[in-house]
């Protein structure tokens, strides 16, 4: 019997266009977990290139990384700068 191997999923890797972003995002948020929408912002940025980000954003690439990583915990600012740099709206609506 062959031995199964398995990679670990990348996300950024199929993340074509500005649709898919768009879609990616919208399914975090609506999900409503402030770690599902950090993981899924990372995604994004790894996609759109980490260091361009960084340059963008006037954030150092390290901490960019750390803020985005699993453990990580940006401020509100943060997560603004990011996601304006990756040209994406933030905008809240009323649930009720």
């Amino acid at each position: 019997m062959s031995e199964v191997t398995f990679r670990r999923f990348d996300a950024s890797a199929y993340l074509a266009d500005s649709k898919d972003i768009e879609d990616y995002l919208a399914l975090a948020i609506e999900e409503g977990d402030a770690k599902t929408i950090q993981l899924v912002l990372r995604d994004i940025a790894k996609a759109q290139g980490m260091t361009q980000l960084a340059k963008d954003t006037g954030l150092n690439r390290e901490s960019l990384y750390k803020a985005l990583s699993a453990q990580g915990n940006p401020s509100f600012a943060s997560i603004l700068k990011i996601t304006q740099a990756l040209g994406l709206k933030l905008t809240l609506r009323h649930t009720g």
